[in-house]
């Protein structure tokens, strides 16, 4: 489908020759995989990840249907590298790892049997990327370059300072707090330049 750059993370196997020799012809995608040992890690750079996971998450950013997302998706290359994070079969995505991408994408099975391998899973969401990249939308109307993933954690550490420092936040008892300040930012691409206002204003309220 034309995707070439693999991220692994923490794999309990690497390099391996049962993946060789599954890869059939795709050996140079997996001798040019990069291995990190968080998603964090794998994240750094991108400028919008999209998460596939097969269930509703409390907190998070609405979900939206593979075929859907994929124009969203396409159409953020223009601004940088994009990311789609997938779990492994056993367990899939945890909340805390949806949490840091733009976008929960999820695949219409049937309800009756909504489990996929994960290949096939892989092999969907980049079917519909491919479709969308041949019939590429309008790039988002924006004002300035959107924020890469550790200017936006950035900023989120840097308001988890405020917001404690102020009284505000008590990480013992506003364990929801976080979810829903994720999930306020995550309804907008927030780009370079507002990161800044933000980054501002938070630094002006920590004088005062």
């Amino acid at each position: 489908m034309g995707l070439s750059q693999l991220v692994l993370v923490s794999p309990h196997s690497f390099p391996d020759p049962v993946a060789t020799a599954r890869a059939a012809g795709a050996d140079d995608i997996l001798a040019n995989a990069r291995v990190v040992g968080s998603l964090a890690e794998a994240l750094e750079g991108t400028v919008f990840a999209a998460a596939l996971t097969a269930r509703r998450r409390e907190l998070a950013v609405p979900m939206k249907w593979a075929r859907d997302a994929a124009g969203d998706i396409v159409s953020r290359t223009s601004f940088g590298d994009v990311a789609l994070v997938f779990g492994n079969e056993t367990v899939g995505l945890s909340n805390e790892d949806v949490s840091l991408c733009h976008m929960p994408v999820k695949i219409p099975v049937s309800a009756e049997y909504s489990s996929l391998n994960l290949g096939a899973a892989v092999q969907v969401l980049c079917y519909e990327l491919r479709m969308a990249a041949l019939d590429p939308g309008e790039p988002p109307n924006l004002e300035s370059e959107l924020a890469t993933f550790e200017q936006v954690e950035g900023f989120f550490s840097h308001l988890d300072r405020a917001i404690t420092a102020s009284g505000f936040f008590h990480p013992s008892n506003s364990k929801r707090l976080w979810p829903r300040l994720r999930r306020l930012f995550g309804r907008i691409q927030l780009e370079k330049d507002e990161i800044n206002i933000l980054r501002g204003m938070l630094t002006a309220f920590e004088k005062k």
